[in-house]
């Protein structure tokens, strides 16, 4: 009578790195990381003269990341580096395919001048050695957008199943926060059911060694912030984000 051992290695995404640096720069260049990134455009940062410009990504009601305009006239900036996902899991919680985790992403103005924001999300997944893969697709990085019909307004044509652009369609005074554009995430649980299985004679054993097809892979996400000021903002916004922007009585009503 043959004998079986059945060997089952780790699942999927057990072995995933959560925390994602929210690092904001001044310049689109992400130097090589993968972090979510928050910045505004030299251009326009360099017209508001000596105002205050500055924002910061909020996330789950607690600012993970800042970059706010100095008040010397020196060039400088308050800055600070955070993560996301940071507080995701409880002390001592294994992360869950299929389950809903909160992840309330918003922008607060915290510069001393009215702003329009811009927000874009990447998400995508990378391999045991760092590479990004396409046989697994964004959408099963289930994070879920909210408030698109209200004040969030998608740019279609800047937008890729890996990358959500956004636009907050309204001024937003200094001091005051966004509705929310996200507020939950949730990673495919059908992720653990890819399975391979193979047989082998050891020591008189047949032995069936089952392997979780994406054992060792890691999701990311970023969130990117962009914010110009409100003066000229039609200009301000084809020079800093490369659009065609129409604002109608304060509001963004349509992006070409």
């Amino acid at each position: 009578m043959a004998k079986f051992k059945k060997i089952v290695r780790s699942p999927a995404c057990t072995a995933v790195l959560f925390i994602l640096a929210a690092v904001l720069l001044l310049s689109s260049s992400i130097a090589g990381t993968r972090a979510a990134l928050t910045y505004y455009s030299e251009t326009y940062t360099s017209r508001v003269e000596m105002y205050d410009i500055g924002v910061s990504l909020v996330e789950n009601g607690a600012k993970v990341s800042w970059r706010d305009y100095g008040s010397k006239a020196d060039g400088s900036w308050n800055e600070n580096t955070g993560v996301l996902l940071g507080n995701m899991l409880a002390p001592g919680e294994a992360f869950k395919l299929g389950k809903r985790y909160d992840e309330v992403l918003s922008v607060t103005n915290s510069g001393t001048i009215d702003e329009y924001v811009r927000v874009t999300v990447y998400r995508y997944w990378l391999d045991a050695q760092g590479n990004k893969m396409t046989e697994l697709s964004p959408d099963q990085i289930g994070l879920h957008y909210v408030n698109l019909d209200d004040c969030w307004i998608v740019d279609e044509a800047s937008s890729t199943p890996e990358r959500m652009v956004l636009y907050y369609d309204r001024i937003l005074p200094s001091g005051e926060s966004t509705l929310p554009f996200t507020d939950s995430l949730t990673i495919d649980g059908g992720l653990a059911a890819k399975v391979s299985e193979t047989t082998t004679v050891r020591d008189g054993y047949t032995v069936i060694t089952t392997d979780y097809d994406y054992d060792g892979v890691q999701f990311r996400l970023e969130a990117e912030v962009h914010a110009v000021q409100t003066h000229n903002a039609e200009d301000a916004i084809w020079s800093a984000w490369g659009r065609h922007v129409t604002i109608d009585d304060g509001r963004i009503v349509g992006i070409e």
